[in-house]
């Protein structure tokens, strides 16, 4: 696989807007561990071979448990997921797949069961953030595999 385009070059002020957006919901106060997994099962959903590689790396770099990992496709036929983390994957498939349901409101009111009206509005700017990481990564073409985490350990929460 060979990348088109490195759009960071080409458009640096459009990745600066987009990395605001991701600056808000990592200082909103969501659990990091949680915005792993929500990452990666919207990477999933769209086929982000990049972005899944960088979020499952950020996620065991926290401390996430391989199990769940690998569990995450499946989450609903497991034990793994608490029910704020199963309240928080539903709401990742439907906005991701928003095309296909609209947002039902049932798992709108399975999600505000457990997350505040503002923990719900940052967690689907959240997975609004990785949405438009994924069709970046996907159109682009950007290679899996060259991602490593940073200092993703020093924000553990």
């Amino acid at each position: 696989m060979q990348s088109r385009i490195d759009y960071g070059k080409i458009a640096p002020g459009a990745v600066q807007a987009m990395l605001g957006l991701e600056g808000y919901v990592r200082q909103s106060g969501l659990d990091h561990a949680l915005l792993d997994l929500i990452r990666t099962r919207a990477s999933q959903l769209n086929g982000c071979a990049y972005c899944i590689d960088m979020h499952t790396k950020d996620a065991r770099a926290r401390g996430e448990h391989e199990q769940r990992l690998y569990a995450l496709s499946a989450w609903r036929e497991t034990p793994f997921f608490s029910p704020r983390e199963r309240a928080a994957l539903a709401w990742t498939e439907a906005v991701t797949l928003i095309a296909d349901r609209h947002a039902p409101d049932d798992v709108y009111e399975d999600a505000r069961r457990f997350f505040s009206e503002k923990e719900l509005v940052d967690l689907t700017l959240a997975i609004v953030a990785i949405n438009g990481w994924n069709r970046l990564a996907i159109s682009m073409r950007t290679v899996p595999g060259t991602y490593q985490p940073a200092a993703v350990a020093a924000d553990r929460r």
